[in-house]
């Protein structure tokens, strides 16, 4: 009978155990704990540029609840807007690494947009250069041009192309700096930004060529560096006019398909 009871005493501790794991209700620690810390980093963003904060946030922080503190948080989102906690978080992570490195160095984003300005500027001024680059070879377009003569042709505007878009991303970044909207993830975005303006650029300055194709001394060596320029500066807002083009013409076939 002793030995029975024994082995029947580890079952029930188990079965409390669990019980316990699994009656744990509430947010954890550790979020409480993230949630204090980024209400901290955006009173210190708020003081130390000068934004006005609600003085309901003291009473909130004070009572220090899990209610109090997202209420507190929501008001904060709201004082240090367009910034948010995580590009708060992200600008104060790269001024803590390496203090006595400047910005240009602390932050590989700007570096290596400097540097993609710096080759696509090379490239313009070399095929700029070249005799192939002229009013004749230019009327061409893609279609009619071939060999080296289309090669230094393509590389002229994919370099102004490129130019545009970086003089674009270079003006966010710098507006980024200034609000504290910078985050991680826009290194990805303005990758795909630069190859984005590149086609944007090539297409708009064949387009024309492909138009005006009979036209020669309608199409320059300005015309279609404009339009390059132009159309990589404004490749967001030209995907976002092909892309709800494109979303209307899906809505009349889709709508005509579902009755």
């Amino acid at each position: 009978m002793e030995t029975s009871t024994l082995t029947q005493k580890p079952k029930v501790t188990t079965q409390a155990t669990t019980d316990t794991v699994h009656e744990t209700p509430g947010i954890s620690k550790r979020v409480i704990h993230e949630l204090s810390q980024e209400i901290n980093n955006m009173l210190s963003f708020a003081v130390y540029n000068g934004i006005t904060i609600n003085t309901d946030v003291i009473t909130l922080i004070q009572n220090s609840s899990v209610e109090d503190l997202i209420q507190a948080h929501n008001l904060l989102c709201k004082n240090i807007a367009p910034a948010t906690p995580k590009s708060i978080e992200y600008t104060k992570s790269l001024n803590q690494q390496n203090q006595k490195k400047s910005l240009f160095t602390k932050l590989p984003l700007i570096r290596n947009l400097i540097f993609l300005s710096i080759f696509f500027l090379i490239t313009f001024i070399l095929t700029g250069l070249s005799p192939e680059v002229n009013n004749n070879s230019l009327a061409k377009g893609i279609l009619d041009n071939n060999g080296f003569s289309l090669l230094v042709n393509i590389g002229f505007l994919t370099s102004i192309a490129g130019l545009g878009v970086i003089f674009y991303l270079l003006k966010n970044v710098s507006k980024g700096v200034k609000n504290g909207t910078l985050i991680q993830e826009d290194t990805v975005y303005y990758v795909s930004l630069i190859v984005l303006g590149i086609i944007a650029g090539l297409i708009m300055s064949e387009i024309i060529s492909f138009y005006k194709s009979n036209d020669v001394n309608g199409i320059n060596l300005f015309n279609k560096g404009v339009l390059a320029l132009i159309g990589g500066f404004s490749s967001d807002a030209i995907f976002s006019i092909l892309e709800s083009i494109i979303n209307k013409i899906k809505g009349i076939f889709l709508g005509g398909s579902s009755n």
